[in-house]
């Protein structure tokens, strides 16, 4: 295809926990024609600091802004050399990052950690989404506002999680106060990175909703601030920034953007989002009543309502947080692929991966097709899916993971297969929580890496007992980012229109057996009976092993 055939182009860039995606979309259609991927040099750093070789504390998570640039560097013009087209064909740009992932910068925008002198100090790098060493402040900002009565709290379901932004910057505070006075701002990833496109700072109004705890046009009190700690009180100051809706233009390229990029100077650059929210408008689900669940390391569920309700445990339901004129509602689990990985590393014997490779296959494909001939409950596990935490519905990562039913005839793949069924279990708990506070879910779109396992999709369909809508695109975010760029180049009205056009979708994907949904309602049953003793009093056995693990790790 050549670029003449191509005419107009917008590029999204999503920006992942190990890698950024550049596509280069048809603003016509949608049609995807081409994609670069860069992985970053230091992927998620949970172990030491590059460099200096600090090493970090229990469930601490950082990365590295260098190579939020380099993906710019990098994919973007890979992207574009295999689409065949000009930067003159590009009409504008979007970007969507993970989030919470936040970092201190000086009042012009530089890292903390990319000075010297900082360097070598933890804090002063970027708190990667699944940075969870924040749960003692999150704990005391949830309970200090439930003290004080405090109107926003009902809003993100009765609790602020450790993944953002105030516990995280209060927890810099506390552990690094230097560096906490040395931060003129505190600021989203998905908001520094417009600014290293465009040279001006700008804030988003889906991020400042759902993780910057911006209600009403309003963030907490300084006098609610005062009460976490007299020196947290002026924290808003250093988030404070007017705040521009999603799919509206941030600004034009800066001349050292283009050199990184390939593109024109000025090409319109669209205001940051996050990879979730984003990629709604690539799953045509930007109206009422369709969630999305962004299913990879980690799942991320975001569903708009026509009415404000307030449910339990829900990271946040924001006015025009993923649509313009409705009330978006997300949340999440923070460990579904990962828990996979993490078993295959750990949990498998030799014997399984030899096998694997012997048939040219991947260890999870080989697992997955040993867990599929197996009948529903056969295992006699049922596991909880809180590995890195609980996100939804509990807010809470002192838990940990646990499979309860093993026995010494237990295979792996009945482990594995308990694994996948757990998470299955953790969104179908999200979807009726919602459900139970009065917001319709009427169709379920998936997105994400994990779609590649259709047994795995087969699986939710059956426990949630709904027809599940795909999204056939692979690179869901970036395709969702390019629509928004369409939108803030004035291609399209508005997101609803650039969707319709530009989205890719397969409808009734998979539909629910009756029979395995059945039995799945006997398993989910008892997942339910253990994720309402573990996790909300019934016992604090996972709590006190995660307080000894920090205490003998310190």
């Amino acid at each position: 295809m050549t670029g003449s055939d191509n005419g107009a182009v917008a590029i999204g860039i999503d920006f992942g926990t190990l890698s950024g995606r550049a596509v280069v979309a048809s603003v016509a259609d949608g049609r995807e024609l081409a994609s670069a991927e860069h992985v970053y040099e230091h992927g998620a750093i949970e172990e030491s600091l590059p460099g200096s070789g600090v090493r970090l504390p229990r469930s601490w998570a950082l990365q590295s802004p260098q190579d939020w640039v380099d993906v710019l560097k990098h994919a973007v013009p890979a992207a574009l050399a295999a689409a065949g087209v000009s930067a003159d064909q590009v009409v504008g740009v979007a970007t969507d990052f993970t989030a919470c992932t936040i970092l201190p910068t000086t009042a012009d925008g530089t890292p903390l950690c990319e000075l010297d002198e900082y360097r070598d100090r933890p804090h002063a790098w970027p708190k990667l989404w699944k940075h969870h060493a924040a749960q003692g402040q999150a704990d005391r900002i949830n309970a200090v506002a439930a003290e004080r009565g405090e109107s926003w709290l009902p809003r993100y379901g009765g609790k602020i999680s450790s993944e953002w932004a105030y516990a995280k910057g209060l927890q810099l505070l506390e552990e690094d106060p230097e560096l906490y006075a040395r931060a003129d701002r505190w600021i989203e990833a998905a908001d520094w990175i417009i600014w290293q496109l465009c040279g001006e700072e700008t804030r988003n109004s889906c991020t400042a909703g759902y993780k910057g705890i911006v209600q009403d046009g309003q963030r907490p009190s300084r006098e609610y601030l005062a009460a976490l700690n007299p020196e947290f009180a002026d924290f808003n100051a250093k988030m404070e920034h007017p705040l521009s809706a999603l799919g509206d233009k941030a600004g034009g390229l800066t001349a050292q953007a283009a050199a990184w990029t390939g593109l024109n100077e000025g090409t319109v650059i669209a205001v940051g989002n996050v990879d979730a929210h984003v990629t709604a408008a690539s799953a045509k689900a930007v109206g009422a009543g369709q969630m999305v669940a962004i299913m990879g390391t980690s799942t991320c569920h975001v569903v708009n309502g026509e009415e404000l309700k307030e449910a339990q445990g829900m990271c946040g339901v924001v006015r025009d947080g993923i649509t313009k004129g409705l009330w978006g509602y997300e949340a999440g689990q923070s460990g579904v692929g990962d828990i996979f990985a993490w078993f295959t590393k750990n949990g498998v014997p030799a014997s399984y991966t030899e096998e694997a490779a012997k048939r040219g296959i991947s260890i999870h494909e080989h697992l997955t097709e040993l867990a599929a001939a197996q009948p529903v409950g056969a295992h006699g596990l049922v596991a909880l899916d809180w590995h890195s935490g609980n996100r939804s519905v509990l807010v809470d990562h002192a838990l940990h993971g646990a499979v309860l039913g093993l026995g010494l005839q237990t295979k792996p793949e009945e482990i594995y297969r308990a694994l996948v069924e757990a998470t299955a279990f953790g969104t179908r708990m999200i979807v009726e929580t919602l459900v139970k506070a009065g917001v319709p879910i009427e169709e379920f779109v998936a997105a994400g890496g994990l779609l590649k396992n259709k047994w795995l999709m087969q699986t939710y369909a059956d426990v949630l007992r709904m027809p599940i809508t795909v999204l056939t695109s692979e690179q869901g975010p970036a395709l969702g980012s390019a629509i928004h760029a369409a939108v803030a180049a004035g291609v399209y009205p508005d997101i609803h229109a650039a969707s319709a056009a530009m989205g890719k979708v397969e409808r009734n994907a998979y539909v629910p057996d009756e029979a395995r949904a059945d039995a799945y309602d006997r398993l989910y049953a008892v997942y339910e009976e253990l994720h309402d003793h573990f996790g909300r009093g019934g016992s604090r056995a996972l709590h006190t092993l995660n307080e000894i693990a920090t205490e003998a790790t310190k």
